[in-house]
């Protein structure tokens, strides 16, 4: 601990990371890093490598499950610390901690096209780069030009097109790349009219609201399985209401798992298994979980 206080003098020590996950379960982070700039990150970065120290990346807090004993060296967090918004016509560069429902907002105020899919995401840029984020039938995939993303192996910063990044479904080429860092996106909009653009935002959101239990998730646990959709197969299996510990199917939309309180990664962990197993025996569909598991038992 001493030596991540003096590499790190801003970072909080012995963090729970409970505060910074939708699903409001984790562990201690050793030291957690709130940077104020993609050349703070790096720096961090290459400290952390000099002195062998495991570096784990947080964004939003969706679509991430942080373990029980929580997370060793340090931990980066890029929500709410990168958030600067700049344009250039119809061209948006976005740092990689922005919310994707305030860009959503942003660029409708511009009027301009084409993100208003991203009210329903409550994750950052860099996360959606690095799901291919999507909702209400469109995708990032269809609107992104390009991501700056720093490799520690190659110690740069390389501008990574559209096509680099291998966009699919709620996959990237980052998956397969760990410790790569998406620092800013760059977009491509159209024009609109921002009143008809905030009133499509407004419609989706309250799509959103009406469909989402209001405990605390980790968003869509599972992927579409082929033709079809989570949330239905896992209904139709008979688990709505299903619980392990404090963790349940919702009974709202069941495809959320949500924490009932004081809800544990064991709990979360058992009950996506548990799904995953009633839907296979029962229906025969295999369904693959979209969350991001990190940390230690």
């Amino acid at each position: 601990m001493d030596t991540l206080q003096e590499l790190f003098p801003t970072a909080k020590l012995d963090e729970p990371l409970r505060r910074y996950t939708a699903w409001k379960i984790g562990g201690p982070a050793d030291a957690l890093l709130e940077p104020r700039s993609a050349d703070e990150v790096i720096s961090a970065v290459k400290k952390a490598s000099e002195h062998d120290i495991p570096i784990t990346i947080l964004g939003g807090g969706t679509n991430v499950l942080v373990r029980d004993g929580g997370v060793r060296g340090l931990t980066i967090r890029l929500a709410k610390a990168l958030k600067d918004v700049a344009f250039d016509g119809e061209c948006v560069i976005a740092d990689a901690g922005v919310l994707y429902p305030v860009l959503a907002n942003t660029t409708a105020a511009r009027g301009l096209a084409g993100l208003e899919f991203a009210t329903g995401i409550p994750g950052t840029v860099g996360g959606a780069v690095y799901m291919n984020a999507g909702a209400y039938g469109s995708e990032t995939v269809e609107v992104l030009d390009w991501a700056d993303v720093f490799r520690p192996d190659a110690g740069e910063v390389v501008r990574m097109t559209n096509g680099d990044l291998g966009l699919s479904y709620r996959h990237s080429v980052l998956h397969e790349r760990q410790g790569w860092i998406v620092l800013r996106a760059g977009y491509t909009l159209g024009p609109g009219d921002p009143a008809e653009l905030k009133a499509r935002i407004r419609e989706f959101r309250a799509q959103r609201m009406n469909g989402s239990p209001n405990r605390p998730s980790c968003g869509s646990t599972f992927k579409r399985p082929p033709g079809d959709f989570p949330g239905r197969v896992i209904e139709a299996a008979g688990l709505k209401g299903t619980r392990v510990g404090q963790l349940e199917v919702s009974p709202v939309h069941a495809n959320y798992l949500v924490n009932l309180g004081g809800g544990t990664a064991n709990d979360a962990l058992a009950l996506i298994e548990l799904v995953r197993e009633t839907v296979r025996e029962k229906l025969g569909v295999e369904l693959e979980s979209e969350v991001r598991v990190i940390g230690e038992p």
